[in-house]
């Protein structure tokens, strides 16, 4: 548990055999009772460090109020309605986000990601093998989780007395992912939206959209509030958003740049094959179950791209082009 500006306070709730190691959750007191921003992912030892946090905070889950989510991976949404059971809270996050939310219970999440795998051309044995490696835990930790009570749209206030906590629409890393500004601290939320050193994942989802284009455009929007200090979702508290932001979009432009080289040396790849060539922080063979967030990734990157006129669709609509070998004019 940390203490910072205004009074906010931060703990670290754990994700079990994860590489991220924990969920920075966040309590922000109000004149009656407070809020807590992400609670973490479900499980025991979870929940017993969001329990221990609030202890040192001089609180305990009845004095909470509201929960509210930046976005509702299981690693921040997780542990939601286990709190509201202990607290009576209301549950708040954006439009887009319980939309998403909802449309993601119409299918058991390890069918609908099988299916959109097969779309992008993953060959079956791979597809078999990605999903034998998690296929059930996805159900299980997709499995439906607490529904919003409150809905916070970009601008809104978090109702929450004696404080002023605004929500900013972010989408990108989800649809209706929120950033959380409180001026008087001087400090901005930004959940999963801008990290101190992880590029966040920046994926096409099962239901398409373009997310990178929404996400360059969310970069854009925070770097105006480079004066507050950053309170990440994960990792720690930086200052500098405004040159975290621009990093971050020469990193994904970079990427781009990289796409377009290699489908010019590749003959018409499908998103499979482009994604298994690209470079990744390790060796594509040993990325292993991670390589359903690559193909993601580079499909959001080839949508953009395709919009742009940078790349184009061959006749089958699976494999990818550059203007030049389809005869188009560049760009």
């Amino acid at each position: 548990m940390e203490k910072l500006a205004g009074g906010l306070v931060s703990i670290e709730v754990p994700i079990p055999n994860n590489p991220l190691r924990y969920t920075l959750s966040y309590l922000i007191p109000g004149d009656h009772g407070l809020v807590v921003v992400d609670p973490g992912w479900d499980s025991d030892i979870g929940w017993n460090a969001l329990v221990e946090g609030l202890a040192e905070a001089g609180a305990t889950p009845a004095d909470v109020t509201g929960v509210v989510l930046t976005h509702v991976h299981p690693d921040h949404h997780g542990l939601t309605a286990r709190l509201r059971e202990a607290s009576g809270a209301w549950i708040a996050m954006h439009p887009a986000e319980r939309a998403s939310m909802l449309r993601d219970r119409e299918t058991p999440p390890s069918h609908a990601l099988g299916d959109w795998m097969r779309g992008l051309r993953v060959p079956d044995a791979e597809v078999d093998d990605l999903l034998g490696t998690f296929g059930a835990a996805v159900d299980s930790h997709f499995a439906p989780m607490a529904d919003a009570t409150v809905l916070l749209d970009d601008g809104d206030f978090v109702p929450l007395p004696g404080r002023r906590l605004q929500a900013i629409w972010t989408p990108g890393h989800t649809p209706g992912h929120l950033c959380l500004l409180e001026p008087d601290a001087q400090v901005l939320l930004t959940g999963d939206h801008v990290l101190p050193r992880i590029s966040p994942n920046i994926g096409l989802s099962l239901t398409g959209g373009d997310p990178l284009t929404d996400y360059l455009a969310s970069l854009e929007k925070v770097a105006a509030y480079d004066a507050c200090e950053a309170l990440p979702g994960h990792e720690h508290r930086f200052r500098g958003i405004a040159a975290r932001a621009a990093a971050l979009d020469a990193h994904h432009r970079d990427r781009c740049d990289e796409i377009v080289d290699v489908v010019d040396r590749l003959d018409r790849p499908t998103i499979w094959e482009l994604a298994a060539s690209l470079t990744w922080s390790r060796p594509w063979e040993k990325i292993g179950p991670m390589k359903v967030g690559a193909i993601a990734e580079t499909a959001a990157h080839v949508e953009l791209l395709v919009k742009a006129g940078r790349l184009t669709w061959d006749r089958s609509g699976t494999r990818l082009l550059s203007p030049a070998v389809a005869g188009l004019p560049g760009h």
